[in-house]
């Protein structure tokens, strides 16, 4: 589960006026959402510009004057900065309902390695199961905005039903995300006995 990358871990809330430190607590701010991972740094130029892209991602999809239902979506920010004034600076500006992980916490780096972040900004997209629906999203929010959410839900979706379906041969080429929707949309549909028999009187 996603939820469960930072158990044992503390999360701070609410701009850093909050710490979730339970698996109660972090289950219940991080569970059945879609997960982003915000890799950033305040210093970062390319973070900077890319900030503003991403808060009205978030909007788009968060916040009641622009949807009826918020989605279930969850943003932990990873940050790479050089000062603990910094991080504090960037919390004190970043929208309420993130969260971040402290400043100075080792598993950033471990969740650096783990997902292979080489450049900031980067944001790894998690299903709710936690699996990887996407390494590194930046480019996709810039170019499609809140339209792209729904793709990486359908995913998850699908990723959650069909994740006990079958096993893979042993070094058999791993599965494109969207495959089993590929796989369910071009399944041909079975015909009615009232059809076949249309077609066997055609022939005749």
């Amino acid at each position: 589960m996603a939820w469960a990358l930072f158990s044992g871990r503390a999360l701070l809330a609410r701009r850093s006026e909050r710490r979730l430190d339970t698996e109660r607590e972090l289950r219940a701010a991080l569970e059945n959402r879609v997960l982003l991972l915000l890799f950033a740094a305040r210093r970062c130029p390319r973070c900077r510009e890319f900030e503003p892209r991403l808060r009205r991602f978030w909007r788009r999809l968060t916040d009641p004057a622009h949807v009826e239902r918020p989605e279930q979506l969850g943003l932990v920010y990873v940050g790479r900065d050089r000062c603990e004034q910094e991080h504090r600076e960037y919390l004190r500006d970043m929208p309420r309902a993130w969260m971040a992980l402290p400043y100075g916490d080792d598993l950033g780096r471990e969740l650096e390695r783990r997902f292979g972040v080489s450049e900031l900004p980067a944001v790894v997209v998690l299903a709710p199961s936690g699996a990887v629906l996407v390494p590194d999203a930046v480019r996709e929010i810039q170019e499609s905005g809140a339209a792209c959410f729904h793709g990486w839900r359908q995913a998850a979706e699908l990723l959650d039903r069909n994740f006990q379906e079958r096993q893979e041969p042993a070094g058999s080429a791993p599965r494109s995300l969207t495959e089993p929707l590929r796989r369910r949309k071009y399944r041909p549909q079975p015909r009615d006995s009232g059809e076949e028999e249309e077609e066997e009187g055609q022939r005749e």
